[in-house]
């Protein structure tokens, strides 16, 4: 039997995401206001209104920027990136140069941690493996911040423009993710520029400027920090901000890295909550406390010494010795605040690399597995929620799910043969009930699928989509020929005496081996994507055929035989040739998803 669950989730769209940001910061407008209005006995009053309107939509411009950036890259550099993931974290320092390249090309450390999660549950990295990584991904994120360090602000609406020709005019969809990318530089400093713009009349504003000085106290700026970066879930708005504030020369550089250090706690602790609330993967939740663990410790480990990062951010940043006050500070500190966020991670990263394992031995002890849930027959463990935000990653984690589905499918399969044999109606009871976890996780997958659907898919996306899906349909109907064929067969078997010679018997296991092979082959095909494992399957069509039609023949001259029962057990031996062979053609479909379509068409 097929289950099969069309339960999809509204679109959760780029828009949704920023009305649901705006929300969160529209309630901080509302508090800065009403600070300001009760303070105006102090000092003359800005036009709030214009400065809202300034501030909170340039952080909107700002925040679709990034989310444009970051999405039309994982588009266009996913595919490659997961595979240099893959072959460059050989040990933990080649781990955390890459995990830096690839979130600085991603602009996005979710994003890496999401492809580690997918290689640890695959089997294909081990979680100490992973801990360096993570730790290069925190490097890589403050690739965003250097570049905002820069004054652009004048030359954004450029790329804009040009990014906005290229995604809708352009027909290849490379073209149109590389159109995003520009499109997304471009509203990130155009939204930098109406910030600081907006910041201007604050400037002589003293009970700000008073707020301000309270952030030097590093445990208020580290407080501030993580609570801003969690509400809009993007530490680099939060240094974003920072360096805006601090290029109109209103935030000093002690306050800047405080704030930087906290948006490095509050990224990661939001990183952590989506894990355990949406992740089914116990090494996804562990890769979040590894990233948590390690910002945390750091952060405290500067926490007495911000001074010593205030120097070094000094001493390696160039400076203005021509300019003096608040236009020095401007020319400055932007530079200085970005070069402390980065010292700081490349710092944490050489510090604690060495304590990799001390790392992942934590996170499993503060993470231990889950144990199955009352009254579940089965749940997938590596559909995670969080995956969706990367089309890549998510259709990786389909394919670890239809591996374990398959081999739910494949042990039903080679139980037939003792069930068979002892014809024991129990074992084939046990063998029908399985099914019943294979309807659900294909329900599971197609409901997931269903999800990532309604996202941005690229060409090979969609290819591999409609592959993964026909893959989960053709392992669910492999599943129930076993259930319901090969089973009945078995019952029908039990209640007869009559045996196969030895000859017979000798086929069929010849026959019912080479059929196993290939349903195995199949399932290595489809979850690893193994090109090799689906020709070999391929190739075992004309040994299918040679030893199916050797069984038929052979049965065919034994049909005039006038013993009843005998003729029935003829039937039946037919009948398992058939269903087995229908099986193999099952498996040839699933096999043939991980051809290249040249390859496949042939078939």
């Amino acid at each position: 039997m097929t289950l099969r669950l069309a339960v999809y989730e509204s679109p959760r769209s780029l828009y949704v995401n920023l009305l649901r940001i705006c929300a969160a910061i529209s309630l901080l407008a509302i508090g800065l206001v009403a600070f300001a209005q009760d303070t105006q006995a102090v000092a003359e009053s800005p036009d709030w209104l214009q400065l809202g309107l300034g501030l909170f939509g340039g952080l909107a411009l700002f925040l679709g920027g990034l989310q444009l950036l970051s999405e039309g890259m994982t588009k266009a550099t996913g595919q490659a990136l997961k595979t240099v993931l893959a072959k460059l974290t050989t040990n933990r320092f080649m781990g955390a140069l890459t995990g830096a390249f690839i979130t600085g090309v991603l602009n996005s450390s979710t994003v890496t941690t999401l492809l580690v999660v997918g290689f640890i549950s695959g089997g294909m990295m081990t979680l100490a493996q992973s801990v360096g990584v993570i730790m290069g991904s925190n490097i890589g994120s403050t690739v965003t911040a250097q570049l905002l360090a820069f004054d652009l602000a004048a030359y954004s609406l450029g790329p804009v423009a040009i990014g906005f020709f290229m995604v809708f005019s352009a027909k290849q969809d490379k073209v149109k993710y590389y159109g995003m990318m520009i499109m997304g530089i471009g509203l990130v400093f155009y939204g930098m520029g109406l910030m600081s713009s907006a910041m201007v009349p604050l400037r002589t504003f003293e009970p700000f400027l008073d707020m301000l000085k309270g952030l030097e106290q590093p445990l208020l700026g580290i407080i501030a920090g993580a609570v801003f970066t969690a509400i809009v879930q993007s530490s680099a708005a939060t240094v974003g901000i920072a360096i805006a504030m601090a290029s109109e020369g209103l935030l000093a550089l002690p306050a800047g890295i405080a704030l930087a250090l906290g948006a490095n706690i509050g990224t990661a602790v939001t990183t952590a909550l989506m894990g355990i609330l949406s992740s089914k993967s116990t090494e996804g939740v562990r890769a979040s406390v590894v990233h948590v663990a390690f910002n945390v410790l750091g952060v405290l480990l500067w926490l007495p010494l911000i001074w010593l990062l205030v120097d070094i951010a000094v001493w390696i940043s160039p400076s203005s010795p021509e300019l003096v006050g608040t236009a020095r500070a401007a020319e400055e500190v932007p530079r200085q605040i970005a070069n402390a966020n980065t010292f700081f991670n490349i710092a944490n990263t050489l510090l604690f690399i060495g304590f990799a394992g001390w790392f992942a031995r934590l996170a499993e002890w503060l993470v231990p597995e889950r144990p199955p849930k009352e009254g579940i027959i089965i749940e997938p463990e590596f559909l995670d929620e969080a995956a969706l935000a990367a089309a890549s990653v998510a259709l990786q984690q389909v394919r670890l799910e239809l591996g374990r589905m398959g081999q739910i499918t494949l042990g039903m399969l080679q139980d037939v043969k003792p069930a068979f044999e002892t014809r024991d109606i129990r074992h084939l009871a046990d063998i029908a009930r399985r099914d019943d976890e294979v309807d659900i996780l294909e329900a599971e997958i197609l409901n997931y699928l269903g999800k990532l659907r309604q996202g941005l898919l690229s060409e090979e996306e969609s290819l591999e989509f409609q592959g993964l899906l026909m893959a989960a349909d053709n392992m669910e109907n492999l599943a129930d020929v076993v259930e319901t064929d090969l089973v009945h067969l078995g019952r029908k078997a039990a209640t007869h005496t009559a045996r196969s010679g030895d000859e017979t018997r000798t086929l069929l296991l010849e026959f019912y081996t080479t059929v196993v092979d290939s349903v195995e082959l199949a399932i290595r095909a489809i979850r690893d994507n193994d090109q090799r494992a689906a020709e070999s399957v391929m190739l075992l069509k004309d040994s299918i055929r040679e030893q199916s039609e050797r069984l038929l023949a052979r049965k065919a001259q034994r049909l005039t035989a006038d013993d009843h029962d005998y003729l029935e057990l003829v039937r039946q031996e037919m009948s398992f040739v058939d269903h087995m062979r229908r099986i193999y053609t099952l498996a040839k479909r699933i096999a043939k998803v991980a051809l290249p379509p040249v390859l496949a068409q042939q078939e």
